[in-house]
């Protein structure tokens, strides 16, 4: 259910209970996490704008949850694209964030993560393609987030051999994030190839610090090349806030400075005072629209879908497991 308004209200949109904790361990509350996309509306409505939106919304005393489905409450002015979901066969209604008070009505709605697909809807090319550096389990968060800047770099060298380059954001969680912009003419399948290409050649690059590995336990310690990120998949957006202790934000870096930063720097209280008045980073740090290199895109098809290959793979495990037991 919505929240009842308490009288409060900023472009026509009613807003309660601001000064709720936003979760335990946030040290933040609702109104913080209002005034923070307000304060940054400007910056990530571009990375929202016309794109199906799913968020990861939480209630007070429950658990955090993804909705993409508008609920039936939603107001008429909130704009929305209707999106055929082949795998549960029914048409999703997802919302389209493309202003000010449609964001701030989600803010009020505790929605605090904001995933936009990676079409434009209506489209089905995909704009970007995108690599997830997700540092290995067992280090601190320091420590994890410098092998994925070090991982990043290896993917960075990737493109480059090939004259492409990305840009790069903190994922608001403990990695980092690379994306290349397209020119709209590649395909979900063509971009997925592309992408497990550039993941393969960054892997051989340097072996020792980071795995294509798709199961954790065959990741033995290294970063984890996430080539995954394409097709219906979506990726947090760009100066979006995550569900974290502290409530960190994804934040553009300049490809220089990655050493010099960590992931606890962007947090909803800091990260609007690190933006000067006019400039947006992470449009200003991404490349112009590049076409998809097609000796990258057959070198892709020859890779085996990552998560397929894990499914059977994890057959196989089990049913070797069954018969030694």
């Amino acid at each position: 259910m919505a929240e009842k308004a308490k009288g409060e209200e900023r472009d026509g949109v009613a807003l309660t209970n601001l000064d709720q904790e936003l979760f335990e361990g946030a040290g933040a509350t609702k109104r913080d996490l209002v005034d923070y996309l307000d304060a940054v509306s400007d910056r990530i409505l571009p990375a929202l704008r016309d794109r199906p939106l799913s968020v990861i919304r939480l209630l007070r005393g429950q658990d955090k949850f993804m909705q993409k489905n508008l609920p039936k409450y939603t107001p008429d002015w909130v704009p929305r694209t209707a999106v055929w979901a082949e795998a549960s066969h029914r048409e999703v209604t997802y919302a389209l964030c493309n202003d000010r008070r449609t964001l701030l009505w989600f803010g009020n709605q505790r929605a605090i993560e904001y995933h936009p697909a990676l079409m434009l809807a209506g489209d089905h090319h995909p704009t970007h393609l995108i690599m997830d550096l997700d540092p290995p389990e067992g280090h601190d968060v320091e420590a994890g987030f410098r092998k994925a800047v070090q991982a990043a770099r290896l993917v960075r060298a990737a493109l480059q051999e090939i004259k492409m380059d990305g840009a790069v954001k903190t994922s608001g969680s403990k990695g980092v994030h690379v994306f290349v912009p397209l020119d709209g003419k590649a395909d979900p399948e063509q971009v997925a190839a592309a992408t497990r290409a550039v993941a393969a050649r960054a892997e051989r690059l340097d072996p020792a610090l980071a795995t294509t590995a798709f199961i954790r336990e065959d990741r033995h310690g290294k970063v984890f090349l996430d080539a995954t990120r394409s097709g219906g998949a979506t990726v947090v957006a760009a100066y979006s806030p995550r569900v974290r202790p502290g409530v960190p934000v994804s934040f553009p870096v300049a490809w220089d400075d990655l050493d010099d930063v960590g992931p606890a720097d962007f947090t909803v209280h800091t990260a609007p005072g690190l933006l000067d008045g006019t400039a947006d980073p992470w449009t200003a740090a991404m490349p112009a629209p590049q076409a998809l290199d097609e000796g990258l895109i057959e070198e892709g098809r020859t890779i085996p879908v990552a998560r397929v290959q894990a499914m059977h793979e994890g057959k196989r495990r089990a049913k070797a497991r069954r018969e030694a037991g």
